[in-house]
């Protein structure tokens, strides 16, 4: 059983693997303030910013960090973005001078959860927010992954995968795969201040992002679900009204336990209507359909699956 991870100073996570690019040319700013949703002039050589790649209808392409070096800037991604980022980019590269630089593999990155600056020898370091506090990102050359990862456990404690997913999910911070996919607008992801920057010029999917922000609304909005009777929730879980004859109000995106607040808890996809804090919806793992909420079974159950209660939450759920 993964222990609770207990947030405080003195933390690292290993993100090595994450998709690296190196964006060099004279035009690399003016471009890359044309393809993502943040000013890139906010990013410097010791602080990293947040953004979204978006395509024409305002979904998301790819959700990214980015920070600058006197020649060029630096884009790191979720690895399933490996192919797809790159290619993304290339395509609006028509009379720029850009060039785009795959490094995944000749670099490691390493994010430290204090509220120091931490000091491996021989490394990059960059002030980020990935989760609810600020931190640090480290980065280094892959050849001395294993040396900068002893430097920092001599330090810190090492978070496993299994516990960082658990405070991801704690924290209500949107990962790619689940909570971000290419049907995710991001200010549904609550991403609209961590970022989007509604002041900067022009980008690719601006419209529809400012269409949202004058109208202040949205389809679905990603929210915090606790089980209401401890039952573990899983990922694909459909949701619906516990009131309106099972009529459909979202999906689940991610589920754990959370030993902080002793809950079985999860992330979802809430339609409009049923998505204010303290609104009751029931959780099954298969689509709601005429028989009602009592009607859902897992495939080759051979019996009725009863529906889970459970209540909207404000995230943060700790």
């Amino acid at each position: 059983m993964t222990q609770p991870l207990q947030v405080r100073q003195g933390a690292f996570l290993d993100f090595s693997g994450r998709t690296t690019l190196r964006v060099t040319g004279n035009d690399r700013l003016r471009f890359l303030n044309g393809q993502i949703t943040n000013d890139v002039r906010k990013a410097g050589e010791a602080v990293a910013i947040e953004g979204c790649v978006l395509n024409a209808k305002g979904k998301a392409n790819a959700h990214i960090f980015v920070s600058a070096a006197p020649e060029c800037f630096w884009i790191d991604a979720d690895p399933e973005l490996r192919e797809a980022l790159p290619a993304r980019l290339e395509r609006y590269v028509i009379a720029d001078d850009v060039q785009i630089e795959d490094l995944t593999d000749r670099l490691s990155i390493f994010h430290v959860l204090s509220r120091t600056a931490p000091n491996p020898s021989d490394c990059r370091i960059v002030s980020v927010r990935r989760f609810a506090e600020p931190g640090w990102d480290i980065w280094a050359e892959a050849a001395r992954h294993d040396d900068v990862s002893q430097q920092l456990a001599s330090e810190f404690d090492l978070v496993d995968p299994a516990a960082a997913e658990i405070m991801r999910i704690e924290q209500g911070i949107p990962r790619w795969g689940r909570e971000l996919t290419d049907q995710i607008i991001p200010i549904e992801a609550n991403l609209e201040e961590r970022a989007v920057d509604y002041e900067k010029g022009c980008y690719i999917g601006q419209e529809v992002i400012s269409r949202i922000k004058m109208s202040g609304q949205t389809n679905k909005r990603l929210c915090g679900l606790i089980s209401l009777d401890n039952i573990p929730l899983q990922a694909g879980m459909r949701l619906a009204s516990a009131t309106e004859k099972g009529r459909e109000a979202g999906w689940i995106t991610s589920a754990t336990r959370s030993e902080k607040i002793e809950k079985e808890i999860a992330l979802g996809y809430v339609k409009r209507g049923f998505n204010n804090p303290g609104v009751k919806l029931a959780a099954a793992p298969k689509a709601f359909g005429g028989g009602g909420l009592d009607a859902l079974a897992p495939e080759n159950s051979g019996a009725a699956a009863a529906a889970i209660p459970v209540q909207v939450v404000l995230l943060p759920f700790v």
